[in-house]
């Protein structure tokens, strides 16, 4: 895990920009809205990886399996 001097970092994607670009975990969502607003209308096209939304989504679910 991260020290408090390090700080965790979430690739960001943007298929319409063709960029990825890696922000701090506190200004994900922030970072990810403001992109969306300034080049996209306020659609949602860019946010976290996809790859690592599903491997998260996929260690939620099975926490929420032992929990029962």
């Amino acid at each position: 895990m991260a020290s408090d001097e390090e700080s965790l970092s979430v690739p960001v994607v943007c298929p319409t920009c063709e960029t990825t670009t890696r922000v701090d975990l506190s200004a994900v969502a922030e970072t990810v809205e403001r992109h969306n607003e300034r080049l996209h209308d306020g659609e949602d096209v860019a946010g976290v990886d996809p790859e690592l939304r599903e491997r998260i989504a996929d260690l939620a679910a099975e926490d929420l399996q032992h929990l029962d």
